[in-house]
C-alpha cells in the first residue's frame, strides 16, 4: 500500500505531532543535527498536507534522560494528545525510538491503533490498527 494512500481528510483535520527526543544535555549540544532534522519533520507534515498551523511540535524532553526515573513530560503530553483523538499523525526520526521501553511503546501504538492516529518516520507512514503495519512497527521496536 502506498504509504500517501493511508493518510485520510480524517487524519489531516487532526494535529501532526512531531516528537523531539534525544536523551541527555551533551547529545542536545554536540549532535545538533540531530535537532535540527528533528524539528525539520514539521515541513514534512506539511509536504504531507497537513496545515502549518496543525503541525504542534513537542520538545519538552530533549535533553532528558528516559532511564525512567526522570518524568518525560513531552511523551506524557502526546500521548494524552493521541488518547483523546487531537492528533492525526506522530512524527519522529526513527519512530521505534519514541518510547525508551516496550510498555510505553505497547501503550502508544495501542492508542494509535484505537484513535486512528499514524506513525511516521524516514522509512515510511504506518498505521498501527492495520496488522502488517503493526507488525512492522513491533519488529523496528525489538531491532532497537
Amino acid at each position: 500500500m502506498n504509504d500517501l494512500s493511508k493518510i485520510s481528510a480524517s487524519h489531516l483535520c487532526r494535529a501532526a505531532c512531531i516528537y523531539l527526543r534525544q536523551s541527555t544535555p551533551a547529545q542536545v549540544e554536540h549532535n545538533r543535527e540531530s535537532t535540527q532534522r528533528q524539528y525539520a519533520l514539521a515541513s514534512k507534515a506539511t509536504t504531507l498536507g497537513w496545515p502549518s498551523q496543525q503541525v504542534v511540535v513537542i520538545d519538552e524532553d530533549l535533553g532528558v534522560s528516559g532511564s525512567g526515573v526522570v518524568a518525560r513530560n513531552g511523551f506524557a503530553r502526546l500521548t494524552a494528545e493521541v488518547a483523546l483523538g487531537h492528533v492525526g499523525i506522530v512524527l519522529g526520526l526513527e519512530v521505534s525510538r519514541l518510547a525508551r521501553n516496550n510498555a510505553d511503546w505497547y501503550r502508544l501504538l495501542d492508542l494509535c491503533g484505537i484513535t486512528d492516529t499514524l506513525i511516521g518516520d524516514a522509512d515510511g507512514i504506518y498505521h498501527p490498527a492495520m496488522f502488517n503495519d503493526r507488525l512492522l512497527l513491533g519488529l523496528n521496536r525489538t531491532a532497537t
